[in-house]
């Protein structure tokens, strides 16, 4: 049975909507430096926030790196870590590696941070997370700090038609433009050095009831997507040549947050 079968059997068993992976062996830097967005060696500074794209420069899953004494873990969105364990083995070859599922809580809170976890490195606003035996989290409502800042969420802002770039992953230290190669780096490195973006994450204020995944227009045309909103501010994926004054969504209206 494969390793990313094994992951499917376990998550039967767990709520948890994060899944810890543990990557070991002596391989491991280099495998992961060869195929993720960010440098893995800023592992020694704390967690490392990182993506693995497709060899055509699109989002597949985004993770945090964490630094152990005989291991790096990998905290990834529950429904992307069997994908994730899958395409991670096929990458695998004969690198000295070993990729298994752990039963590891993530926590998450932004006050009092317990002995042992690590600053969120997309945002010091979005406080700290450990890793262990129980449920340290404390209750925040996390997608008013998302919209706050600006932070993209797995299987909303982020999916399979994402670019990192015009999801943010610069601002967010989730990509190294120094670190070398990695699958999908010559895509990212063109839209960073040869062309504007056109398109993005930004946020909007929204005045009036509008749900997630509703188009936004201006002037007839469709402008973009409205994705988390919350107490009258929101994050929408925009084209930015239309994404200007007043816009609708559906009965809300929607400009540009200031």
């Amino acid at each position: 049975m494969s390793e990313a079968n094994n992951l499917e059997l376990d998550m039967e068993n767990t709520s948890a909507d994060r899944v810890v992976v543990k990557i070991t062996g002596a391989d491991r830097h280099s495998f992961l430096q060869g195929l993720v967005t960010n440098d893995v060696n800023r592992l020694s500074d704390g967690l490392v926030y990182t993506a693995l794209l497709s060899p055509q420069g699109k989002y597949l899953a985004d993770f945090f790196l964490v630094p152990t004494d005989d291991a790096i873990l990998l905290d990834v969105e529950a429904g992307l870590a069997p994908g994730l364990i899958q395409r991670l083995s096929m990458y695998k070859l004969r690198a000295d590696v070993a990729i298994a599922p752990t039963a590891l809580i993530v926590s998450r809170g932004v006050e009092d941070a317990p002995e042992g976890a690590f600053t969120d490195p997309r945002s010091a606003s979005m406080g700290w997370r450990a890793y262990g035996e129980t449920n340290m989290s404390q209750p925040v409502d996390w997608d008013a700090l998302r919209v706050e800042h600006l932070i993209p969420e797995t299987g909303v802002e982020l999916h399979g038609d994402s670019y990192i770039l015009e999801a943010g992953f610069e601002r967010l230290n989730g990509v190294d433009f120094k670190k070398g190669c990695y699958v999908g780096q010559e895509v990212t490195a063109r839209m960073k050095h040869k062309t504007d973006l056109r398109k993005g994450l930004a946020q909007v204020e929204v005045a009036g009831e509008a749900a997630a995944g509703t188009d936004i227009t201006a002037n007839g045309k469709v402008a973009g997507v409205l994705h988390t909103v919350t107490d009258g501010k929101g994050i929408a994926y925009l084209r930015f040549d239309r994404a200007k004054g007043e816009m609708s969504a559906g009965s809300a209206t929607v400009t540009l947050a200031e």
